[in-house]
């Protein structure tokens, strides 16, 4: 970190930096190199492999919408599996919904666990410590291979891009199993970059997941440090009707949960919205 500022390398023709003001950790671990840092002005960052994974100043907006959008969606899920995010940002959204009776959360490098709960406290909260939580450090892809059939209402795949660790939870095999191991009106979210930089990450991802899922789409968020306009949030799920609920339905499952009024970006309205995408980003998803 030269001269106090660092600049992330996810794509080589453009970039981002941020002003640094104090390095927290940086470490290789198994599995990809870590490094923490204090920022200027977004608070503390986590980059994988010198890319942005968190920052603490917009983190809300994509776990709120990774998370919030498909319990409310699904409306009675009480079988939660969360796959990656091992800043514990999603576990303690999923944890929020007073339904859910189980979360499973499986993350491959314990070092993100680890480093996390020391360095970027706030993110889990007290997640970590709630009864209905079950955090694994092993592998997604052996987690649902071995899983029962029809065990978990909702899967919330955060991971890296499909590079790299991320690569093999974008397969064939890791879908056909999330298929199997879902409820009949399960369904399966995971990011899937942003479309005006990474529109075959989409498009490639949505057409594997048609093979096993009849309803696939996507639906956007907006989040600062994801540079590059939107960025999709991909669906698969067994019924479409779950996509097209009004907002009146999904403020009064809200406030039954006991989100409604918590949240920073995510709203009913903004629910619903989220669904409908510019034609430069639904021309690549399946017809």
């Amino acid at each position: 970190m030269t001269d106090m500022w660092v600049n992330e390398t996810l794509y080589p023709f453009w970039g981002q930096r941020f002003g640094v003001t104090r390095e927290l950790a940086r470490t290789k671990s198994d599995f990809q190199d870590i490094a923490i840092f204090e920022s200027e002005f977004h608070g503390r960052v986590m980059m994988l492999d010198g890319i942005v994974q968190i920052t603490e100043g917009d983190e809300f907006v994509y776990q709120e919408m990774l998370t919030h959008v498909p319990l409310l969606a699904h409306g009675a899920a009480r079988s939660v599996l969360i796959i990656g995010a091992g800043d514990g940002g999603v576990l303690r959204r999923v944890l929020m919904h007073k339904g859910v009776e189980r979360a499973v959360m499986v993350e491959i490098d314990g070092e993100v666990i680890r480093l996390a709960k020391e360095f970027l406290p706030k993110i889990a909260g007290e997640a970590w410590d709630d009864p209905r939580a079950e955090v694994i450090v092993g592998d997604g892809i052996d987690y649902v291979k071995k899983a029962p059939d029809a065990s978990f209402d909702v899967i919330i795949v955060d991971s890296t891009d499909p590079i790299g660790v991320g690569e093999v939870l974008f397969t064939d095999d890791f879908y056909a199993n999330c298929a199997r191991i879902l409820t009949a009106r399960g369904l399966v979210v995971n990011q899937c970059g942003v479309p005006f930089m990474q529109a075959d990450e989409l498009r490639e991802t949505s057409a594997r997941r048609r093979k096993f899922f009849p309803h696939v789409t996507a639906y956007v968020a907006a989040v600062p440090t994801y540079v590059g306009g939107f960025m999709t949030l991909g669906w698969a799920g067994k019924d479409p009707e779950l996509t097209r609920l009004p907002a009146a339905t999904i403020r009064a499952r809200a406030e039954a949960a006991g989100i409604l009024g918590t949240t920073e970006y995510w709203s009913p309205e903004m629910h619903a919205a989220s669904f409908v995408l510019p034609p430069y980003i639904a021309k690549h998803l399946p017809g």
